[in-house]
Formats: structure tokens, sequence, C-alpha cells
């Protein structure tokens, strides 16, 4: 494995060929599931043999594009393509409701389209190789971000500890390449601690009940021989006492406009935890990630998963049957619990967030 990218998402826009690596089956079996339409798409996505939010739009996205691409002559003019579009991304939001990066391309590529429809030099083949060309860059700008967040995370993480000092980092879910077009979020910022050369340590949660730290994160770490360490989500506060970590970094699924952030279940008790102790907690997300038209985390609307997932490994029991069980795949931490935000664009406090926004648009004129 040395030496090989490790890539969940495989795409060619000349062949219009996508295929996913399936999640579920890590880390025994290495496995690809080629996507051919919409349907296939949300079915990947909601059975999370893709989930991360930024690999959720992306794949989401691409299947609508190889979509079009397997009958490019069916639609009959623009509007029909149009609808298309519309009909189909607002199909792909109900696969998994919580992240709000599938919404966020879902916006943007409706908006396109109905640019598109509109302009009346644009002709049918033309509308269509703008829109597929358009979720072809997207792929390319998500791995961009993901560098750009990784170098300023670490950089505020090492703001104000010594020189030359090796650093201990909690992560937990998983946050890296399987989660995203490539190179990661939180995962992002330990890789650039890391080529930076002051990385001291990793240590992952196992992220009950999907493991997803402990199957997917432990096998990035593994894969790129990062020194890394696995803990059991209930070790997390004798971990903090003891190992005197440097920062906590996770991802975010959505996170409102105050700041208060959606991501995987186990990540509110962690900030609670990072309180306590003194350790710095990080959110390192794309601002995609960030719902602007929501004012705080009390609107997040929380995925609730099938009780089997907690109740069976590997399609072996591993409870009492008849019990009754509750599955949120998230929770939200309130922002009064968030040393910062890490974004493409820099780290913010998140009361700082919508400056955040101000920038990117100022940024966006600038090179328009």
């Amino acid at each position: 494995m040395k030496g090989q990218e490790l890539k969940a998402i495989i795409w060619s826009k000349v062949d219009g060929k996508l295929e996913i690596l399936n999640q579920v089956l890590l880390p025994e079996n290495t496995h690809y599931i080629q996507v051919k339409n919409v349907k296939d798409g949300w079915q990947v996505i909601n059975k999370m043999q893709v989930r991360g939010a930024p690999a959720i739009a992306i794949v989401g996205s691409l299947s609508l594009a190889v979509q079009i691409l397997q009958d490019p002559d069916i639609y009959e003019d623009k509007k029909a393509l149009c609808q298309t579009i519309e009909d189909n991304l607002r199909y792909l939001l109900t696969a998994r409701p919580t992240a709000v990066n599938m919404k966020t391309a879902a916006d943007e590529l409706i908006s396109l389209a109905r640019d598109l429809t509109k302009d009346a030099s644009c002709t049918l083949s033309q509308m269509r190789d703008k829109f597929i060309d358009h979720i072809d860059e997207m792929l390319k700008i998500d791995v961009a971000n993901n560098k750009a967040i990784g170098n300023f995370g670490a950089r505020d993480i090492l703001r104000n500890l010594p020189e030359g000092s090796f650093i201990k980092v909690l992560t937990h879910c998983n946050t890296g390449s399987l989660a995203t077009a490539g190179y990661g979020t939180a995962l992002g910022v330990i890789r650039s601690l890391e080529e930076m050369g002051r990385l001291g340590h990793v240590y992952c949660t196992e992220t009950r009940p999907y493991n997803q730290g402990a199957r997917l994160t432990a096998y990035e770490l593994v894969h790129d021989h990062i020194p890394a360490t696995l803990i059991c989500d209930d070790m997390v506060a004798a971990l903090m006492k003891t190992k005197q970590l440097a920062a906590v970094v996770v991802g975010a699924d959505r996170i409102a406009m105050n700041g208060d952030t959606a991501n995987k279940i186990g990540t509110y008790q962690i900030a609670i935890l990072a309180k306590y102790h003194n350790v710095p907690f990080y959110v390192a997300a794309p601002l995609t990630s960030v719902d602007f038209q929501m004012p705080d985390g009390d609107g997040i609307v929380i995925e609730e998963r099938p009780a089997r997932e907690m109740t069976e490994i590997n399609n072996q029991s591993i409870a009492a049957h008849g019990i009754m069980c509750w599955n949120p795949a998230f929770d939200v931490t309130p922002a009064s619990l968030i040393t910062g935000i890490i974004t493409e664009i820099g780290v913010f406090k998140p009361s700082e967030l919508i400056n955040a926004k101000e920038k990117r648009i100022s940024e966006e004129n600038v090179l328009s």
C-alpha cells in the first residue's frame, strides 16, 4: 500500500465513469462500486458506502453528471434539462439530510442551470457541457480547499507553542481522503502538521456505533505511516488528563451562522471534555459546510440511523434482543465550546463567521 494514493472517488469526465470506494467494507476489503446514475448516487450516500459531508456533495453531483453524459440527447430542450437537474438534485438531498454540503452544491448547480437556460446565446449542447465542466471543477476545488484548510489549521495550532516542539492531537470520526475529494479537512490539518515535522502523535476515537474512526481514520493513518493510536470513545477524558494534548481537531457536517456545529455523534461530549481540560477544540471544514441561512444549531435536522448499527457488528448480534435503541448520527456542539473554525480562507472564531462570508464574497468579486 505504501506509495499509493488513497482515493475514495475515481472520476473520468472523458469516459463519463464514476467509481467510489465502498467504505462499508473497509478495512478488510478494498472494493470500488460503479455509480451509473442518480439513483446509484442516492444509494451509496444513504448506505454510507460513501460518507463525509464534502464527499457526499461531490459524489451526489457527479452521479448527476454521469446520468447526463450517459444519454446526452434525451433532453428536448434546455428547459427540460434544467427541470431534470432540479428534480434529481432535490432527490439527492433526501439521502442524508444533516450534511449541508449537498444542499450548498444543489443550490449552486440549480442556479447555474437556470442561468444557462435563460442565456439565449447558449445552446442545449453548450449548456450540458458547461454544467458538466462545473461539476468536474468542484472536485478539483475540494482538494485545493482541503490543503488550504490543513495549512491554516496547522499554523494556528502551533501559533502559541514552543518552536520545534512535537505535539499530540485528537480527532474524531473520519475527515480524510475517504471523506472528501482528497487530503481531508481535520485529517488534512493533521497531515499538514506531519509535513511540517511537528506532529508527535495522533489519537483517533473508534467512533461508535459505525466505527468510522477504527475502520477508516485508522486505515488512513496506517496507510500514510502517521504515528497514531486508536482509543475507545469512553477513553477521551482519561486521554486528556494524561497525554497533554495540544488540540482536538474534528470535521463538520453543518455549521450554523453563530458557529454551532453538527458533527458525528460524540463530538459534543469531546468538546465538553476539552473545555474542562483546557485543550483547544477546532472544527475544520470548507465554507460550503456553513449554513448562513441557519441562525443557530437548534434548527439543524439530526439524522437517525437504523437500530441494527448499534445492535449488530458484521451481522452478529451484540445486544440483548428486544432492547429499544436511539441512534442519532450527529450531535450539535455549541459555539461556546469551539476555539476556532478552520476554513480554506483562514481560521475564525465562531462569532466571526459572518466575516468569513464577507471575505469570500470580496475575493470572488476581485477574481470576477
